[in-house]
């Protein structure tokens, strides 16, 4: 059964960048079907940020309750962990977001239709949308069509997701029994979050990563805090190693990796495979339509987010960068007000990123070493946590913040967070940057005491050498 109906718009991918564009385009009274061909909300609420956050906060829980002692707090019996119960948990949390996301498109008036996308020719006048769905094809005719398809992992070859002794991170965060060895390749962000999970409710956890260092491109006085707390929870990290293959043995796999010293062989229960993502753009049509994609399947956008074919945008991971869903957001924004006819485009001084691990890591702007590289002359501000009476008084005192500005004129140019609460500190950081603010802005304006908070205001003054609760370097 074939139907044909027509839009303004139509958003291909329901996804942190999709589902805004077209929520957004309903308020702007733009006619806007969004196109869905397996969860609403896409891999960031149903197999990445929400639910990998969930069992995060799951994982400190545990930790935390096996050190309540150190205050004073007596746990009787064995603390024990049911993962089953924990997925069931999770997926309450998931099952929330994604129906939110359905009452929230249809409540702005743009409509979601579950099925499978690709563009085709039509002559004539805008674009054809065909959708594939249970019921057959539906036919839509629009002006423009917003690409927001996503990302999904990279498959090493020969280490194709089984489920049962090789997982990418959907089956990591589906296990229902913690494994007693399990073995993360790749050092990035998603592997050492969901591998820190792991470590704190049992397994014996290996990251073996193929570059010098763990987390690149993140400031690195920051990985060193983050590296030490692993070795603490007694993960293994084997840099400049290379997983070369498996082996099934005696119920377990057997993994090879080369490093420096020669080849290890590690038995474990589960390989968990996160090396990085790659663009869903395969299957949508974009050789018929005519849009332009990079080497490694990218498609490739301008700063309004458009492509090279009028009327068709693409937003979020499919056109790389950072692969980040709050960056995906902002660009569905701006790419319905486009379409809408406001003058707009994705114009920001910095995005933020956030790493998950423990402690977290948050950053925005330069590193140390990009100011440097780019001619600045810095001031440079640190100032530990461990002397932030809050931080005490929560027993989590691990970590610091870093102030970057010019020397010269104070400006602002990176802000790195390393410990607890990183994540949610950091977003003042990115204001600051986004308005040019200079180094005293933040030292004068008073933080509410006792918080977590203070350590921007007191970073930033000890840029100055004006650090109250620290000795400032001369």
């Amino acid at each position: 059964m074939s139907k044909e109906v027509s839009a303004d718009a139509v958003v291909i991918g329901s996804g942190p960048g999709g589902y805004p564009c077209g929520i957004r385009l309903g308020q702007l009274g733009i006619k806007t079907i969004v196109v869905e061909k397996e969860s609403p909300g896409g891999v960031c609420l149903n197999v990445g940020c929400i639910p990998s956050k969930a069992l995060i906060h799951a994982a400190k829980t545990y930790e935390k309750l096996g050190k309540a002692s150190d205050m004073g707090i007596q746990v009787s019996g064995k603390v024990s962990v049911d993962m089953k119960a924990t997925q069931k948990w999770k997926s309450g949390i998931v099952d929330k977001l994604t129906s939110g996301v359905k009452q929230l498109t249809k409540a702005n008036g743009s409509e979601l239709i579950m099925g499978t996308a690709r563009i085709e020719k039509r002559a004539g006048g805008g674009h054809q949308v065909v959708v594939t769905g249970k019921d057959g094809e539906t036919r839509i005719t629009a002006k423009n069509v917003v690409i927001a398809t996503g990302s999904r992992p990279i498959v090493i070859p020969g280490f194709d997701p089984d489920n049962k002794f090789i997982i990418d991170s959907s089956g990591a965060l589906a296990l229902e029994e913690v494994p007693k060895r399990m073995v993360v390749i790749g050092g990035g962000y998603i592997g050492l979050e969901l591998g820190t999970v792991f470590a704190k409710l049992g397994s014996k956890v290996t990251v073996v990563e193929a570059l010098p260092s763990l987390l690149t491109g993140m400031e690195a006085d920051c990985v060193k805090v983050v590296a030490t707390k692993l070795r603490k929870m007694g993960v293994e990290v084997l840099l400049n190693a290379k997983a070369k293959g498996w082996q099934e043995k005696a119920g377990k796999a057997v993994l090879t990796v080369e490093t420096k010293e020669g080849e290890v062989k590690i038995d474990t229960d589960k390989i968990l495979v996160s090396v990085g993502r790659r663009p869903n753009s395969e299957g949508l049509g974009l050789d018929v339509a005519g849009i332009a994609t990079d080497a490694r399947g990218f498609i490739k956008v301008d700063k309004q987010l458009k492509t090279n074919v009028a009327g068709i945008y693409a937003i979020g991971d499919v056109v790389g960068g950072m692969m980040l869903a709050h960056k995906a957001t902002k660009e569905g924004e701006v790419v319905a007000e486009q379409i809408a006819g406001h003058n707009v485009a994705m114009d920001v001084r910095t995005i933020p990123a956030v790493v998950f691990t423990d402690p977290e890591i948050s950053s925005t702007g330069l590193t140390e070493l990009e100011a440097t590289e780019a001619g600045h002359k810095l001031k440079v501000g640190k100032f530990p946590f461990a002397a932030l009476g809050r931080a005490m008084s929560v027993n989590d005192t691990d970590g610091f913040c870093k102030m970057i500005a010019d020397a010269d004129s104070g400006e602002v140019l990176g802000i790195h967070i390393v410990g607890n609460g990183a994540s949610d500190l950091i977003s003042e950081g990115a204001l600051a940057i986004e308005m040019g603010a200079v180094l005293h802005d933040l030292a004068l304006t008073i933080h509410p005491h006792p918080t977590l908070s203070e350590v921007m205001m007191e970073a930033a003054a000890a840029a100055s050498g004006e650090a109250i609760h620290i000795m400032n370097r001369k």
